[in-house]
C-alpha cells in the first residue's frame, strides 16, 4: 500500500518579488532627483546701497537687545552685563545708531 501524503498549503506571501520591484523604484528616484529642477526662478530687485565695509563691522561693538517673556528690554552693555532699559530708550538708542 502507498502512503499519501499530505501537502501542506503555504499560506506566506512572498515578499521578495516587492522588495525587488521598492529597490528598482528607489534606484529610480535616486538617479532621476538630481535631474529635477530645484525651485522656481524669480526675479529679485536691484539694490542701490553699497555692501558694507567689514573694517567698520569689526571697529564696533555688537548691540544686543534682549526681550524676555515679560516684554521687559535689557541692553548688553559690557562682557556680561545687562541694563534694564524701557522701550522709549530702545527706539531712542535706536535711532541714534542708525543715523551714526
Amino acid at each position: 500500500m502507498a502512503r499519501v501524503s499530505k501537502r501542506r498549503v503555504m499560506s506566506d506571501i512572498n515578499v521578495v518579488p516587492y522588495i525587488d520591484v521598492m529597490l528598482v523604484l528607489l534606484i529610480i528616484f535616486m538617479v532621476t532627483a538630481p535631474l529635477l529642477t530645484q525651485g522656481i526662478e524669480v526675479e529679485l530687485p536691484a539694490a542701490d546701497a553699497a555692501p558694507i565695509d567689514e573694517a567698520l563691522l569689526q571697529d564696533k561693538d555688537p548691540l544686543i537687545l534682549t526681550v524676555n517673556a515679560a516684554g521687559d528690554y535689557f541692553l548688553s552693555i559690557g562682557a556680561d552685563e545687562e541694563l534694564s532699559i524701557s522701550e522709549a530708550e530702545v527706539i531712542r538708542r535706536a535711532q541714534v545708531a542708525i543715523r551714526a
